[in-house]
């Protein structure tokens, strides 16, 4: 399995980690991932070992705490060969600091994480998302505390807009506080948003990239085809709510090209959809998950794969398409203002 740095950390980790919102299946919307429970998680932990995947990615609020209590059992005794990112932010109770990015909520979150992980440390922590209403210096002089207090290794960001990670950087920057080395985030074939401001600014400011859905939030997997109607997956059992919305168009042009692909290189369409996005700019790692072992093995076995140039060029033209201003501006200034990919 390859590695590779995490940004500009002295950080190295798998090009693939193993994303537990599966574990747990509590409440309506994290029952349409998976409903994985502890005996199922330990085979699937131990697949992902055996092939080098040792970076396994939750969140707290993932089946409201579940995916990490389960994930903690299931790496009990190999804590050790595994890395573990989490995340904080989102609403984890009733009351009105329950939620955010305070260092109230920060501090009581990375505890109770701690706690379901059963762990003394948290390997990447991430920000689950911005919050506009907590001082970033304050957010981040508490993250830098988790930090040197050895609870937390390296800090992340996720879902965060161009500004909102710039900021963030900044403030550490001024004031010599641990800096955000990962951002996670939405990419794929089908989303390709990704590269207009935040695959510039990670490059730019040295940003290790973790892709989360990278499959578009279950659309390329191949059970969704041109003229047919989805019979089974995530999609058919209702798993496409919270997700973007995707032009039926681009999904079956990318389908068609992603089969195409497939049939010369003897893979399936995730695995060339996987593969597509290991060769991107930035992209130090990219979250696959599944529900069952035959999935998983399926989906590990992407990083194996080798696409030529000629390939690639083809999943970029069939998954173009034109992006928001200023974006599309700037492409008649390349000369002056180059873009690590093109649109």
């Amino acid at each position: 399995m390859e590695h590779r740095r995490l940004g500009n950390s002295g950080l190295k980790v798998p090009v693939l980690s193993f994303g537990t919102g599966t574990f747990g299946g509590r409440g309506d919307f994290f029952a349409r991932w998976g409903t994985t429970d502890v005996q199922a998680a330990k085979r699937l932990v131990d697949v992902c070992l055996d092939a080098g995947v040792s970076f396994f990615d939750t969140a707290n609020i993932y089946s409201r705490g579940a995916s990490e209590e389960i994930l903690g059992a299931a790496l009990e005794g190999r804590r050790n060969d595994a890395l573990i990112a989490t995340k904080a932010t989102f609403t984890m109770g009733t009351g009105p600091n329950d939620k955010g990015s305070s260092r109230f909520h920060l501090v009581r979150a990375c505890e109770d994480s701690l706690r379901r992980l059963r762990t003394d440390h948290i390997d990447v922590y991430f920000m689950h998302g911005f919050d506009a209403l907590s001082p970033v210096e304050e957010t981040l002089r508490a993250l830098d505390d988790l930090v040197t207090s050895g609870k937390v290794r390296y800090l992340g960001c996720s879902n965060f807009s161009g500004w909102q990670v710039m900021k963030s950087l900044a403030a550490s920057d001024r004031h010599g506080w641990s800096r955000y080395v990962s951002y996670q985030g939405y990419y794929s074939l089908v989303g390709r948003d990704y590269e207009w401001e935040l695959m510039p600014l990670a490059l730019d400011q040295g940003l290790g990239t973790m892709v989360w859905s990278p499959l578009g939030w279950g659309r390329l997997t191949g059970k969704i085809r041109r003229g047919q109607v989805p019979t089974e997956g995530r999609i058919a059992q209702g798993g496409a709510v919270g997700g973007p919305e995707v032009d039926d168009e681009l999904l079956f042009d990318v389908v068609d090209a992603l089969e195409a692909v497939a049939g010369e290189i003897g893979a399936t369409i995730p695995q060339v959809a996987l593969a597509w996005l290991l060769r991107r700019p930035t992209i130090a790692n990219v979250v696959v998950g599944a529900r069952d072992e035959t999935q998983l093995r399926a989906n590990l076995a992407a990083a194996e794969l080798v696409l030529d140039d000629d390939q690639i060029a083809r999943l970029d033209a069939a998954s173009h398409r034109t992006p928001t201003y200023p974006y599309w501006h700037q492409r008649d200034f390349d000369e002056r203002n180059p873009k690590p990919t093109k649109w």
